[in-house]
C-alpha cells in the first residue's frame, strides 16, 4: 500500500473531458502569471500531447526523462524536473511515451495515487503546482485529481459549452467521495470569451447562474495573439505583455491567490 504524503503547495489540476476548450493555455499562462507574482510555481504536463512542454518553449527531443518515468518509479520528480527560464517556474515535461502509463499501470492497486506520491516530497518547495490534464476523464486525470487541493475547470463560451459538464462534475464528486476527500472545486474559467457575441454572453449568464461565485470573474478572450503564441514557445505575458489575453491571465492568477483558499468559494458536490 503506498502511503500518501500532505502535499503543502496548493495544488490546482486544469480539468475538462473536452478537447480544444483552453485547458494548456491555461495551465500554461496561470502558471507564468503566478511566477511573476513572485510565487514559485511547477508546472506539471499530464498530457501525452506534451502541449504545455512546448508551449514553454521545451524542444522534447532533449528530454531523457519525463513525467512517464516518474510515475512507473523510474525516477524521482528532482530527476524529471527541468527549468524553463522563466524564474521561479519550473516544468515537470510530458512526452508521447506518457500514453504507457495507463497500460502498464493497470494492475497496480495504487495506480490512481502515482501522482500525488511522485509530488509529495517537492510539495514544500513551490507555492503553486499547476497539472494540465489530458482530454479525457482518464487514468492520468483521475491521478491529477487525487493529488490535487483543487480543479479549475475551463468552459468555452459555445453552443455545446455546458454539455459534459456535469459528468465532469460527478467525476469530482466520485473522487471526493473515495480518493480524495479534500478536493474542491477552484473555480469555472470561461474561455473563448467574445463580448460582441449574444452567444458567449448567453453561455456567461447561464453559467453564472447556475454556478454562481464558483464561476471566476476573469473572462478570457479569444485573440489572435493568445493563439500564436505557443508556437514561440511563450506564455502570453512574455510573447504579448501590452495584449488583452495578458491583463487576463494576470487577473486570473491574483483571483487565484486571493481565493484558492477560500471556503465560501467552494461546494460541497
Amino acid at each position: 500500500m503506498v502511503r500518501l504524503k500532505t502535499i503543502m503547495a496548493h495544488t490546482i489540476c486544469i480539468a475538462n473531458q473536452k478537447g480544444g476548450v483552453g485547458k494548456t493555455t491555461t495551465a500554461v499562462n496561470l502558471a507564468a502569471a503566478l511566477s511573476v507574482a513572485n510565487k514559485k510555481t511547477l508546472l506539471v504536463d499530464c498530457d501525452p500531447q506534451a502541449n504545455a512542454t512546448t508551449g514553454l518553449g521545451i524542444d522534447k527531443r532533449n528530454i531523457n526523462k519525463s513525467l512517464y518515468h516518474g510515475l512507473i518509479g523510474q525516477a524521482d520528480a528532482a530527476d524529471v524536473i527541468c527549468e524553463t527560464g522563466i524564474a521561479k517556474l519550473s516544468l515537470i515535461p510530458s512526452k508521447t511515451d506518457l500514453i504507457g502509463f495507463e497500460i502498464e499501470m493497470m494492475a497496480d492497486a495504487d495506480r490512481d495515487k502515482m501522482l500525488r506520491e511522485l509530488l509529495a516530497p517537492c510539495a514544500k518547495d513551490y507555492d503553486y503546482i499547476i497539472i494540465d490534464c489530458p482530454p479525457s476523464l482518464s487514468l492520468l486525470t483521475l491521478n491529477a485529481m487525487t493529488a490535487a487541493n483543487s480543479v479549475l475547470i475551463t468552459l468555452q463560451c459555445e453552443f455545446y459549452a455546458l454539455e459534459g459538464l456535469g459528468q465532469l462534475m460527478q467525476t469530482v464528486k466520485r473522487i471526493k467521495q473515495g480518493l480524495n476527500p479534500g478536493l474542491n472545486i477552484e473555480g469555472i474559467l470561461l474561455t473563448m470569451f467574445d463580448s460582441r457575441t449574444n452567444l458567449s454572453n448567453q453561455v456567461a449568464d447561464n453559467a453564472v447562474k447556475y454556478f454562481k461565485n464558483l464561476v471566476f470573474k476573469t473572462r478570457i478572450p479569444r485573440t489572435v495573439r493568445l493563439g500564436e503564441a505557443p508556437s514561440y514557445g511563450k506564455p502570453i505575458i512574455f510573447y504579448d505583455p501590452s495584449s488583452t489575453s495578458s491583463k487576463s491571465y494576470l487577473d486570473l492568477a491574483k483571483e487565484v491567490r486571493n481565493g484558492s483558499r477560500r471556503k465560501d468559494k467552494f461546494v460541497i458536490l
